[in-house]
C-alpha cells in the first residue's frame, strides 16, 4: 500500500491518532514494535495559529518515528489552510491528516471533527483548500456518517477523493454512536468495492486481536488497518498482529514479565520526551498503564490500580510494578 510515494508495505497496521495518547513517546514505542505508520494527537488549527505551546508540542516529530502523520482539525477554511502550512514548514511530517471523525462534544459540537458530517459542502471546501495549500500528501479520517439515518460514507468517499486526498481512513461508527456498540465494517467494505475509488482505504474500529486484524483484511478488502484503543497498555499489539498476518500463527515468547518490562520502558520514554519533566510524564502515562490488559485477572487489583493512578514519580510507579510482577504468572 502506498500513500502518494510513501510505501507502507503489504497489509500495513497503523497507530490511530488519539488525543492524550499518541504523543511522541508512545509513537516511538509503537513504531519499535512494528507499527507501519504512526499518527500524532489531533491539533487544533486555531490553537496552532495562535502558537499555543501545547499545540506546538504536538506537531514535533522525530526521524525515528517516520513515516509519521500529523493530524489537524478545525471548522473554517482559512485557519485550516494556515495550520497546514505551519505544519508543513515547521514539523515536516510525511503525511498531513485531516480529522473529520472526532465525536466528542467539545469538538463535534462546535462543528469540527465529526461535526463536519453535518456540513458536507464545508468539509469538501476545507479538504480541497488544504490539499492545494501544501505539497505534503493529505489524507482524511472520518466516520460512516452523523447518525444511523445518515450513513453517507460511500458517496462521501468519492467526493473526498475528488478533492485530491491520497488515502481515506474510515471508523466504522457514526458520530452519534461515539465509541459504543460494535464497529460496522460493512460500509467500509462497500467503499473499497466501489470501482470509482482508487485511493487506499484504511479501516478502523474494534481491532483488538490479531485474528480480527486478519479478518478485516480478508472480509472487507481494505488496504490498511488502524488500531486505536487496543494499544492502551499494550504497544506490543503491533508485534502480535504483524506476526499473525505474515505467518498465520500466534507469536510466542511474550511473557508477562517481558510485557511488564515494556510498560516500564513506556514510562521512561514518557518522562524522557516530556519537556515539563517527570511529574508531567508520569501523569500522562499512568492511566494508560493502569488499563493494560496485562493486569486483567489479577485478584483484587482495584487498590493497586488506584495506587498507579496516584503515582507521581518513576520510582513510585516502578515500585508498584515490582509488586505486580510478584503477583503475575508467566
Amino acid at each position: 500500500m502506498k500513500i502518494d510515494n510513501i510505501d507502507l508495505g503489504n497489509q500495513p497496521v497503523m497507530l490511530a491518532p488519539m488525543e492524550d495518547v499518541t504523543d511522541q513517546a508512545f509513537r516511538l514505542l509503537c513504531k519499535e514494535f512494528g507499527a507501519s505508520m504512526v499518527y500524532s494527537e489531533f491539533v487544533s488549527s486555531d490553537a496552532l495559529i495562535r502558537s499555543v505551546n501545547r499545540s506546538l508540542q504536538k506537531i514535533k516529530v522525530n526521524d525515528e518515528e517516520r513515516p509519521v502523520a500529523v493530524q489537524i482539525y478545525g471548522r473554517d477554511v482559512d485557519s485550516m489552510v494556515e495550520a497546514a502550512r505551519i505544519i508543513e514548514s515547521e514539523a515536516h511530517p510525511d503525511v498531513l491528516d485531516i480529522n473529520f471523525g472526532c465525536p466528542v462534544k467539545k469538538v463535534a459540537g462546535k462543528g469540527a471533527g465529526a461535526g463536519m458530517l453535518k456540513n458536507i459542502p464545508l468539509m469538501l471546501e476545507i479538504t480541497k483548500a488544504v490539499v492545494e495549500a501544501v505539497k505534503l500528501p493529505v489524507t482524511v479520517k472520518t466516520r460512516l456518517g452523523w447518525d444511523h439515518e445518515n450513513k453517507i460514507i460511500v458517496d462521501l468517499a468519492e467526493q473526498l477523493q475528488d478533492c485530491g486526498i491520497k488515502a481515506l481512513t474510515i471508523h466504522g461508527r457514526t458520530r452519534s454512536q461515539m465509541y459504543t456498540g460494535e464497529a460496522d465494517w460493512t460500509l467500509i467494505g462497500k467503499v473499497k468495492e466501489n470501482p470509482r475509488m482508487n485511493i487506499p482505504i484504511i479501516g478502523n474500529g474494534d481491532i483488538t486481536t490479531p485474528e480480527r486484524a486478519k479478518e478485516c483484511f480478508d472480509l472487507y478488502g481494505v488496504d490498511g488497518i488502524m488500531v486505536g484503543r487496543a494499544t492502551f497498555g499494550r504497544p506490543w499489539i503491533f508485534k502480535e498482529i504483524r506476526h499473525y498476518l505474515d505467518t498465520g500463527t500466534h507469536l510466542e515468547g511474550l511473557t508477562n514479565h517481558w510485557k511488564l518490562d515494556v510498560l516500564r520502558k513506556e514510562v521512561l520514554k514518557s518522562v524522557e520526551c516530556n519537556e515539563k519533566g517527570e511529574l508531567s510524564g508520569i501523569m500522562h502515562v499512568r492511566r494508560h498503564l493502569a488499563s493494560s490488559p496485562l493486569f486483567k485477572g489479577i485478584y483484587d487489583f482495584r487498590q493497586t490500580r488506584i495506587k498507579m493512578l496516584r503515582a507521581e514519580t518513576v520510582e513510585e510507579l516502578f515500585a508498584i510494578m515490582d509488586e505486580i510482577e510478584e503477583r503475575i504468572g508467566e
